[in-house]
């Protein structure tokens, strides 16, 4: 099982430790990339976008960048895992 397999495990199990940052891997590996927000700051909304033009919107978590588990829940529907 490879580092990305382990973390869609990771991810399957809703943790309460689960970093902003491995959300990110996941996302890249459903072919998922951020979209660039227009003007000088983006403020910590992120959207994400697909092949099939499918898009997730985000809420970069601050200070700390652990992911909360109902954000985790609903990326899990929404990549439909």
């Amino acid at each position: 099982m490879g580092k990305t397999e382990k973390l869609i495990k990771r991810l399957l199990s809703v943790p309460n430790n689960f970093t902003w940052s491995e959300l990110i891997k996941v996302l890249h590996h459903y072919g998922y990339e951020e979209l660039k927000t227009k003007g000088k700051t983006g403020g910590s909304r992120r959207k994400f976008i697909n092949r099939e033009r499918h898009i997730i919107n985000l809420h970069e978590p601050h200070p700390q960048k652990i992911v909360k588990q109902y954000v985790l829940k609903q990326i899990i529907k929404k990549l439909e895992l």
